[in-house]
């Protein structure tokens, strides 16, 4: 007589969602605890998923490899699966409070002008939202401020709701803020390093962010006063480097890595922009600015290599529109690179230690 077949059982369907791994982080839903409430009833199984990162995009792909899996144990006859981002605040170095309203700042900085990191920025908060993410852009280059152009802005102002705090301005489904919003554009800001780096502590701490699981900080290059008082007074969890293959923006983004490493503020890694140029007559492949730099400082530093972008014209001209290429042309290959960059600064994000300070006692003490 063959014997009779085990029941169903929690473990037995633990252990197969353990074969399972995770497309975006390549790791097991089962040890990284993103499975969550499993039950088996008979022959139904249920159960939800925490990814931690924004995949809205994604979740019936992941819903399927997960169905899949737990549908080839013997005696299932029915996979009721929950998939959520569930996206939690991550720790930041001590002695930095959380700002109100904001679970994760990234700020993207690079080390020399020109390399298309305010483009970056945008791009990569945009797609962060388009995958499910409450998202915020602040403008920090209070010396040239380049978000309100690209997220076409310009004519419009912050308003006071409490008389104490600034609402930010809706676009593309960002939650934004720029002193370019509050000054006229041919105004030049000619403040020296500490009224600079007051009107950034400003525009952080008295915009009223509502509820943002990230706010990207578009920081002005270098490695000056306001780069120096975001990494030390604010609570960033991590940095994005942006780049291009030439050998003089390489040397100044590896400067700008070593003062983010200097501060204790994590890289999350580098981006590579105008990585290649593709002639748009003859499709004519042309590494104008060199070719791999960007791999070669992340292998140097050991720092994630997130992506490389092509010097195109598209990309330039939809941000001067006031709608960058994550939302003027969604489906483009270029679109998909940002969403995969934005993707794996999430998922590194997602695997840095929660933060727990709101659950330590609040302790008074008093004379008695």
């Amino acid at each position: 007589m063959s014997p009779h077949p085990q029941p169903l059982s929690v473990q037995g369907v633990t252990d197969a969602l353990q074969a399972v791994l995770d497309p975006n982080t390549s790791k097991d839903f089962v040890s990284t605890r993103r499975i969550r409430n499993l039950a088996v009833e008979g022959g139904a199984v249920r159960f939800d998923v925490e990814l931690g990162y924004p995949a809205r995009s994604q979740h019936e792909a992941i819903r399927s490899l997960l169905a899949a899996a737990v549908r080839a144990l013997p005696g299932v006859e029915r996979v009721d699966i929950g998939v959520s981002d569930r996206i939690l605040a991550h720790a930041v170095k001590n002695g930095v409070k959380l700002l109100p309203g904001v679970k994760n700042v990234i700020a993207v900085a690079s080390g020399k002008g020109g390399v298309g990191k305010s483009t970056t920025a945008v791009n990569l908060a945009l797609a962060l939202a388009a995958d499910g993410a409450r998202v915020g852009m602040l403008d920090a280059d209070i010396y040239g401020p380049s978000q309100p152009q690209m997220l076409g802005i310009v004519a419009r102002r912050p308003e006071s709701v409490d008389g104490k705090t600034m609402e930010p301005i809706e676009a593309h489904g960002l939650q934004a803020m720029s002193i370019g919003l509050l000054v006229d554009d041919d105004t030049p800001m000619v403040w020296r390093g500490p009224l600079a780096t007051r009107a950034l502590t400003q525009l952080l701490t008295e915009t009223h962010w509502r509820d943002l699981d990230y706010l990207v900080v578009d920081l002005p290059p270098g490695t000056g006063d306001i780069q120096l008082t975001l990494a030390q007074n604010v609570p960033v969890t991590g940095a994005v480097i942006v780049t291009t293959p030439q050998d003089i923006a390489l040397i100044d983004a590896k400067k700008g890595l070593k003062m983010f490493e200097k501060v204790n503020v994590p890289i999350l890694g580098v981006v590579e922009n105008m990585s290649i140029h593709i002639c748009s007559h003859c499709g004519h492949e042309e590494h104008i600015f060199g070719a791999g730099g960007g791999q070669r400082i992340c292998e140097d530093y050991g720092v994630a290599f997130l992506g490389a972008l092509p010097l195109d014209l598209k990309i330039r001209a939809e941000a001067d529109s006031g709608a960058p290429t994550v939302v003027a042309d969604p489906a483009s290959r270029i679109a998909a690179i940002y969403h995969d960059i934005a993707r794996k600064v999430a998922v590194a994000i997602a695997a840095t230690p929660r933060d727990m300070s709101h659950k330590f006692p609040h302790i008074v003490v008093q004379n008695g």
